[in-house]
C-alpha cells in the first residue's frame, strides 16, 4: 500500500470519527445542546484530530527513516566482495540497486548478486508499506475509539481544539522563521569561506569585477578581481530607471481607479492592469531584447548618440512596465482603505476633489503606499531574466543608462550555472553577493518601517 493510499484512508477514518464524535455529543446531551460545554462541532473535531494526527505523525516518521533502514538491511546481506569495496564504491552500488528497483536499466549485463539485492529491497519495501499501513490504521481506529468513550458533557472540547490549532499555527510560523534563519546561515558560512580568500575591503570597495580564477598555478591572466561596486551600481541604476517608470504611472493609475473612475471602468481597467503581473518575466525579456533595445539603439543613432545593443535603459524601462501592477494594485487598496469620513470632512470644509486627494487622502495612505513601493523596489532588485536578455553580462562601472551593465542577481546565476566546485573564490563569490544583497534589502526595510511608523503615528 503506497503512502497516498494510506493518507486517503486516514482522512476517511478522520471524517468518520468526526461524524461519530458529533453524534456522540448529541447523545450525551440527550438532545439538549446547552448541557454541553462546547458545541457538538468541537467534539467531532476533537475526535477527528486524535484519529488522524497521531497516525499521520507516525506515517511521516516511518517514511522519513524507511529508506535508511531498508538500505542498511540490504547492504548487510550483500556478498563480502561487494560490501567491502569502500564507501564511495558502495554508494554507487546502492544507487544501482535503487535504479533496478525503480525499473531503470543500469547495465546490459545484470549481476546476479545485484539482482538479488534489488529483489530483497523490493520485498522489504513492500513489507514496510504493509506494516506501516496496518499500524497507522490500527492507531487511528484505536485513538479515535478511545476519544469517543471519553466524550462527556463537561469535557472542554473547544479548548482542546483551539489549543491544537494554536500549536499548528506556531509550528507554521516557526517553519517560516527557521527557513529564513537557515538561508541566512548557509549564505553566511559560505561567505566567510570566500572572505578568507578575498579581503572584504576588496570585495566592498573594489571597482573591477572579473571572477575568473586560475585552475593551475602555472596559468596567468586569470587571477580574478572581485570588486562588487560595478554590480551594485548596475543594480541600482536599472532599479532606479524602473522606479521612475513604475512609481508615477502606478500611483496615478491607483488614484484614478480609486477616486475618479466609475464602477464599470474600474471593474474593467483594474483586471486588465493586473494582467501585467501575470506575464512571465522571460516574455518581458524577449520584448526588451527584440523590441525595446533595438528601438532605443536606432533612436539614439538618429540623435547621434552611441547606444549599446544591450543597455540599462532598455532593461529599466521594461522592468518598470512589469512592476506597475505591484505599485498600482497595492496603492489602490490602501487608498480605498482610507475612511470615507476624511473625504466627507474635507468636502464639508469646501475642498475640491483634487485638494482632498493631495492634502487628506494621500497623506493618510502614505504608509501603505511606501510599503507598496518598497515591494516594487525589492521586485526590481531581484529581477534576473530581463537584465540577462536586455542589459547584458558586462560589469561596467558607469552611470550612463545607454551602456551595458549587469546586476547582482545575474552574476549569482552566472557563477552557479553548471557543475561547480564549492572550494574556489569564483563560486563562493555568489554567496558573498547574496549576503550583501540581503544586507542592503534589510537596511531598506528598516528605513521604510521607520518612515511608515512615523506617518502612522501622525494620522491614526
Amino acid at each position: 500500500m503506497q503512502a497516498p493510499t494510506i493518507i486517503i484512508a486516514l482522512l476517511i477514518l478522520s471524517s468518520v470519527s468526526y461524524y461519530l464524535g458529533r453524534k456522540r455529543a448529541f447523545a450525551v446531551a440527550q438532545g439538549h445542546i446547552r448541557k454541553l460545554h462546547s458545541l457538538p462541532l468541537y467534539y467531532g473535531l476533537y475526535t477527528a484530530i486524535w484519529a488522524g494526527v497521531p497516525a499521520l505523525l507516525l506515517l511521516a516518521f516511518w517514511f522519513m527513516f524507511e529508506d535508511t533502514m531498508i538500505t542498511h538491511l540490504v547492504v548487510a546481506d550483500l556478498p563480502a566482495h561487494i560490501a567491502d569495496q569502500g564507501a564511495d564504491r558502495l554508494n554507487l552500488v546502492i544507487n544501482d540497486i535503487k535504479n533496478m528497483v525503480n525499473g531503470n536499466i543500469v547495465s546490459s549485463q545484470i549481476n546476479p548478486a545485484m539482482q538479488a539485492a534489488a529483489d530483497h529491497y523490493k520485498q522489504l519495501q513492500s513489507t514496510s508499506h504493509i506494516l506501516v499501513a496496518i499500524i497507522a490504521l490500527c492507531l487511528a481506529v484505536g485513538s479515535g475509539s478511545l476519544m469517543l468513550t471519553k466524550i462527556k458533557a463537561k469535557q472542554r472540547a473547544r479548548n482542546a481544539v483551539e489549543s491544537f490549532l494554536t500549536v499548528v499555527l506556531i509550528l507554521c510560523s516557526s517553519i517560516a522563521i527557521l527557513t529564513t534563519i537557515g538561508i541566512l546561515l548557509s549564505v553566511l558560512f559560505e561567505s566567510i569561506r570566500f572572505f578568507r580568500a578575498v579581503p572584504i575591503t576588496e570585495f566592498i570597495f573594489g571597482l573591477e569585477w572579473s571572477p575568473q580564477t586560475a585552475i593551475r598555478a602555472d596559468q596567468v591572466g586569470s587571477s580574478g578581481a572581485f570588486g562588487a561596486v560595478p554590480l551594485f551600481a548596475g543594480t541600482l541604476l536599472i532599479s532606479f530607471i524602473a522606479m521612475l517608470v513604475a512609481v508615477p504611472i502606478g500611483l496615478m493609475s491607483a488614484i484614478f481607479l480609486s477616486e475618479y473612475a466609475g464602477p464599470k471602468v474600474r471593474a474593467t481597467a483594474k483586471p486588465l492592469l493586473e494582467i501585467l503581473a501575470g506575464i512571465p518575466t522571460v516574455v518581458y525579456g524577449f520584448f526588451a531584447a527584440l523590441s525595446v533595445a533595438p528601438f532605443i539603439r536606432d533612436t539614439g543613432g538618429l540623435l547621434g548618440l552611441d547606444v549599446a545593443s544591450e543597455s540599462a535603459l532598455a532593461a529599466g524601462l521594461v522592468m518598470g512596465i512589469m512592476i506597475i501592477p505591484f505599485v498600482s494594485s497595492l496603492s489602490d487598496d490602501v487608498i480605498n482603505a482610507v475612511p470615507q469620513s476624511l473625504r466627507d470632512g474635507a468636502y464639508g470644509l469646501g475642498a475640491t476633489q483634487s485638494e482632498t486627494i493631495r492634502r487628506v487622502i494621500f497623506p493618510a495612505a502614505l504608509p501603505g503606499i511606501v510599503g507598496g513601493i518598497l515591494l516594487a523596489v525589492s521586485r526590481a532588485i531581484g529581477e534576473t531574466m530581463i537584465v540577462v536578455m536586455a542589459a547584458g553580462l558586462a560589469a561596467n562601472l558607469t552611470a550612463n543608462p545607454l551602456e551595458a551593465v549587469t546586476t547582482v542577481t545575474v552574476q549569482i546565476v552566472t557563477l552557479l550555472t553548471g557543475d561547480q566546485e564549492f572550494d574556489s573564490p569564483k563560486t563562493l563569490a555568489a554567496f558573498a553577493l547574496g549576503l550583501m544583497l540581503f544586507t542592503v534589502t534589510l537596511v531598506l526595510n528598516v528605513i521604510a518601517l521607520h518612515v511608515v511608523r512615523k506617518y502612522r503615528e501622525q494620522y491614526e
